[in-house]
This record gives structure tokens, sequence and C-alpha cells, in this order.
């Protein structure tokens, strides 16, 4: 070796060089090549029907709603017409069920004219009315708000008696049972412990073991204890028992009621969501708070739920920010949480928007 150079580190460099191009072309360029040409996560499609001539002072107008849903479910489906749409959703074998809000009482419940709208469809499509189920825990929001003989059945779910004790949901959270609750066992005051009558169980309403498939028709409404009753919400509180756990100061309802949603026998049944936005509130709901309501004369339809919660979330934020009413998002994390979950998109990037108003 000349001037007592050594060529072994020349020949590690030179080695090493090979090994790195190696690595490159093996195993860095097929990852690169393989992430640019995944595709891009499939957004979601919100839908949304607007007309002014849908409500005024409170009254709808059968037609005007009738045609807005219409044109919703056909959006939704990319069927030419009703029937179609509806067949594309429902098999003919099916039980339908359809789950209104009725918290709101005369005029806040999901409106009447936009659950004749579904059920003409779905008779559209070959259903029998009288086999179509309309329901909310109470219904006494229902009556009061001019449901009557439609040809489908009203069907509320009964102290105690409306859930199947065989249908568990089990949370890591306590809850105070009461009068109505599958599991409340009544005690004279003075010989019940402060332990007794909790529990971290809740049951599902009856009625989700006899439906088969679900449109869930929420109202467009902030949530007291939530942040807003949409449709993950109208789909898991008002179906179980021991429900008032969820409804809790934030975090205990936020991953839950995803967990709920994502139960086959619940979340799964669902086929389409609407949402009644025909008069909307941004405080005080679900129930009834006239003096945050609006006429909005808007309604929404979208297969993803979580999607159409976020969509409703910023409306119903912008409304709130106007009225310096302090955010949502805080009591509204059930949303995000729904989407970490994969039931749907929160992202408003994730997100499209597409207005099908006439």
């Amino acid at each position: 070796m000349a001037h007592g150079v050594s060529i072994l580190p020349l020949l590690a460099l030179h080695h090493l060089k090979r090994l790195v191009l190696l690595l490159y072309l093996f195993v860095a360029l097929p990852l690169a090549e393989a992430q640019r040409s995944s595709p891009a996560p499939t957004p979601s499609v919100v839908y949304v029907a607007h007309n002014s001539a849908a409500i005024k002072h409170h009254k709808t107008d059968p037609e005007v709603v009738r045609a807005m849903v219409n044109r919703l479910v056909i959006a939704a489906t990319g069927q030419p017409e009703v029937a179609n749409a509806w067949r594309s959703l429902v098999g003919p074998k099916d039980k339908i069920g359809i789950k209104i809000s009725a918290a709101g009482g005369e005029i806040f419940t999901t409106h009447r004219d936009v659950v004749n709208a579904i059920v003409d469809g779905l008779a559209a499509a070959g259903h029998a009315r009288g086999d179509i189920i309309v329901w909310d825990r109470s219904l006494a929001g229902a009556a009061a708000a001019g449901y009557r003989g439609e040809g489908y059945r009203l069907v509320s779910i009964a102290p105690r008696e409306g859930y199947d004790p065989k249908r568990v949901i089990s949370a890591p959270m306590m809850g105070k049972l009461i009068w109505g609750d599958v599991d409340y066992e009544p005690m004279p005051v003075a010989l019940l412990p402060d332990t007794e009558n909790t529990s971290s169980l809740s049951h599902v309403a009856r009625v989700l073991g006899e439906v088969t498939k679900v449109i869930n028709v929420p109202v467009m409404t902030d949530s007291e204890t939530n942040g807003i009753a949409g449709c993950i919400f109208n789909m898991t509180v008002p179906n179980v028992d021991n429900w008032r756990r969820f409804t809790q100061p934030e975090p205990f309802g936020a991953s839950t009621l995803g967990e709920i949603y994502s139960d086959p026998g619940i979340g799964g049944k669902v086929v389409l969501n609407i949402v009644d936005g025909l008069v909307a509130e941004f405080a005080g709901g679900p129930r009834a708070r006239p003096n945050y309501q609006l006429e909005y004369a808007t309604i929404y339809a979208s297969r993803d739920p979580v999607a159409l919660d976020a969509v409703m979330l910023r409306k119903i934020a912008e409304w709130r920010a106007r009225a310096s009413l302090p955010s949502l998002a805080r009591r509204a994390t059930h949303v995000q949480a729904a989407a970490q979950l994969g039931l749907g998109n929160a992202d408003a990037q994730k997100i499209i928007v597409r207005d099908v108003s006439p």
C-alpha cells in the first residue's frame, strides 16, 4: 500500500452506497409509488334541499315538503325516481322503522309531513303502510304535533317492558336507575344503600329487534347535554334505558354514543339519515325553545350520520356565535369520536355538501 494508506474504508464506503441504492430501489421507491397511486379517502356526501315555501308561521306545506324529501332520496341513491330510490335502500321482506324525535312537543317534533313523504315513497316501492313503524321513546310530543292515524304504526317505548332484557349494552360508567329502567329495584328509601340501584348496563328497545331497516329522522337542534341531538344521538340515547349516564358533562358520553351506534342491531340498521331542519333550534334543545328557533325551511339527507352531524353542528355554531352563545365544541365531542371509530367523516375537507334545491 502506497504511503501506508488503507483502501478498506474506500471499499466500505462503496458497498454502503450500493446498499443505500438497493434499499431505495426495492423499498423506498415502491413505497413512494404506492403512496402516490393509493386513492384518497372517499368523501361523504350530504344532500341539502331548501325551499322557503315549505313552512310559514310553523305551518308546513305538505306538497312542497314531499317534493323536497323525494329530491333528497333520489339524489342520495342515484336512482331515477322515488319508488326505485326506496327499493334500493330496503328490500321487499324488510320490516321498516322510522325513528323520529318527539321530545320537542307540538312545535318541535319531526314534522308529520316529512314522515308522510317517506311513508308515501315506501308505499310506492311496494311496502304496506300498516307494516311501517314510526317511533320514539315517548309519543306525547307526536300527538301534540298532529300525528294521527296515517296508516302506519305509531310506537312508543314502554317503561321497563319496552326494553329487551337480553339485549344489553355495557359502558364504563355508572348510572342511577329510576323507575322504568329494566334493572330498577324499588326499595324503601331507608333501606336503600347509596350503592344500590346503580348500573353500568343499558337495555335496547324492543322495537329495534322488530325492524330490520331504519330511516333515522332527527330534528335540527343542539343538545344541552350532548352538544347536538343529531343522527348519532337520535339512534342511541332515546333507544336505551339507563340513558342518563350518557348525557353527563364531557367526556363521559363522547366515545360511548359512537360505540352504541356501531352496534349492528342499532346503527347497522340505518339505511338513510334525514334531518328535519324546517324549524331549526340552536339553544336549549332538543326540547322546544321558541326564542332560539328559526324557520330554516331546509331538509338534509346522507348515508353518513357523522358527516350530517358535522354539517349540522357547524351551522348551529354559526347561529350561536351570532347570538353570543358559547361554543358547543366541548359538549359535542361525540361527533369527532364517532369519526375516529370509523362511522363516517367529520372533517369538512372530507365532506361534500350538494344542493338539490328546486
